[in-house]
């Protein structure tokens, strides 16, 4: 007897690749927690007993019972027809429940599905999308190169930043050490992006359903502990500069360790409750998937506060930066004053990462394509500005450059004329090296307009 044609059992895979996708909160609400995960473990557990019963029925003229990877068909005699429910995992993808499949029991065997693929049978095409299976496939290849572009840029630019800001000593002081754990924040954050997407993805371990390895957990776990550090390091940048600007006198010093405290140690602590939460309550996968979006407020609750505590010292400071700009009399070419309160508004703006609160209170279903491109292709980029504005467009980084560039090339110019006089030649009485430091020597009134940069530059 031939059997029929089976369905591919890629669609348990087309299947559980969608249930993954459903898995935010919007997806939560639709479904109870891990109900797809118990679907496809109530599958497996049918294929078992059907294939065991299989194996201990008798010889018949029908047709035999048969597993076709979603349904289990009971021994027929020739000649009937066997109508059954769809499976109910389709439930979660079709709104109109009640759909049959059925089979007809010939000589050659069962007929194939009727009345056609699983997909149809059981009205799978009733919710389907405004893009195909092939156009989603697309579109998440282009986010993926997307990010892994604007990650690059960033982690390649972050290194150059901070080893321009550890090399040169007269740019060691307590705000460019802020500066520079930033940057590592955000260095961190797009080397967890690269581990994460090798552990997911190299190692094919995207089932959220079945037992994850400890080390795709934890790259998880790095992860969310990178992106909850960055946000919190951007929290401290907030603070220094209101602090620096509302209070005359204070220790950074022991501000300092306090500011090191809020950015690596707070998040720390939250990720360890997340990490415990998951162990005991939602051990599914590789934690990457929001099954239960109340423990997802774990993670995403400190954020949302620190962008909330970000936003009001943004305020504040635009206030105290109005009150410092404006001049004791204001006449009508006022433009310099507010284009230097432009310029500071600009550079605060990524800084303290505002533009994330447009995203913080809308819902997670709301326009989740927009929100992917902007979290995770935009997001990607900021490093990369954040080193533009914070070390490449300083003032005292390029003044410090251009200097350290003058000595190399004034060095390599006076040692080549050296090499070429005779060794009986004359000289003026000045030696290479002071010609140098008399050239290189700052002047009382340069060293006055460098302090006053100094202290008026916000970044």
């Amino acid at each position: 007897m031939r059997p029929p044609s089976l369905p591919p059992a890629r669609w348990l895979c087309v299947l559980a690749g969608a249930l993954a996708c459903a898995l935010g909160p919007a997806g939560s609400r639709a479904a109870s927690p891990h109900q797809e995960c118990e679907y496809l473990q109530m599958i497996e557990k049918q294929r078992q007993q059907c294939l065991e019963e299989a194996q201990l029925e008798n010889e018949t003229t029908g047709c035999s019972k048969m597993w076709d990877n979603l349904t289990c068909w009971p021994t027929t005699p020739w000649g009937q027809v066997v109508v059954l429910d769809c499976p109910l995992i389709f439930q979660l993808f079709s709104p109109i429940h009640g759909y049959n499949i059925s089979r007809s029991c010939t000589e050659e065997g069962w007929s194939p599905l009727e009345p056609g693929p699983y997909h149809i049978a059981c009205g799978l095409n009733d919710r389907a999308s405004s893009m195909d299976e092939q156009q989603q496939t697309e579109f998440y290849d282009a986010v993926k190169t997307g990010y892994t572009i604007g990650y690059s840029l960033s982690l390649a630019s972050l290194l150059v930043a901070m080893a321009i800001l550890s090399l040169f000593r007269k740019l060691h002081c307590t705000r460019n050490y802020i500066h520079m754990h930033l940057f590592m924040s955000f260095i961190l954050r797009a080397t967890a992006v690269f581990i994460k997407d090798m552990a997911l993805f190299n190692n094919g371990e995207t089932d959220h359903c079945s037992e994850a390895s400890v080390s795709c957990k934890a790259a998880v776990v790095f992860f969310q502990y990178c992106v909850m550090a960055n946000f919190f390091w951007l929290l401290v940048e907030g603070l220094y500069l209101h602090t620096l600007l509302a209070v005359s006198f204070f220790s950074e010093r022991k501000y300092f360790w306090g500011y090191i405290l809020i950015g690596w140690g707070v998040p720390s602590v939250f990720i360890m409750i997340w990490t415990i939460v998951r162990i005991h309550f939602e051990d599914f996968g590789c934690w990457d998937t929001i099954i239960n979006s109340s423990l997802w407020w774990i993670i995403k609750g400190p954020i949302l506060i620190s962008i909330l505590v970000n936003f009001i010292l943004f305020i504040c400071i635009i206030r105290i930066l109005v009150q410092k700009l404006r001049p004791p009399d204001i006449g009508k070419n006022d433009s310099s004053p507010y284009s230097r309160l432009a310029k500071s508004t600009l550079l605060l703006i990524p800084l303290f990462g505002v533009h994330y609160v447009m995203f913080a209170f809308f819902p997670d279903n709301f326009k989740a394509q927009v929100k992917i491109v902007f979290e995770l292709v935009v997001g990607s980029f900021q490093g990369f500005v954040v080193a533009i504005l914070y070390c490449f467009l300083n003032g005292e980084v390029q003044a410090e450059l251009r200097r350290k560039w003058r000595r190399w090339h004034l060095q390599g110019v006076l040692g080549w004329s050296s090499k070429s006089q005779h060794p009986w030649g004359g000289s003026n009485g000045v030696s290479c090296s002071t010609q140098v430091s008399m050239l290189t020597r700052v002047s009382p009134s340069a060293r006055r307009s460098s302090s006053f940069q100094a202290e008026v530059s916000l970044v």
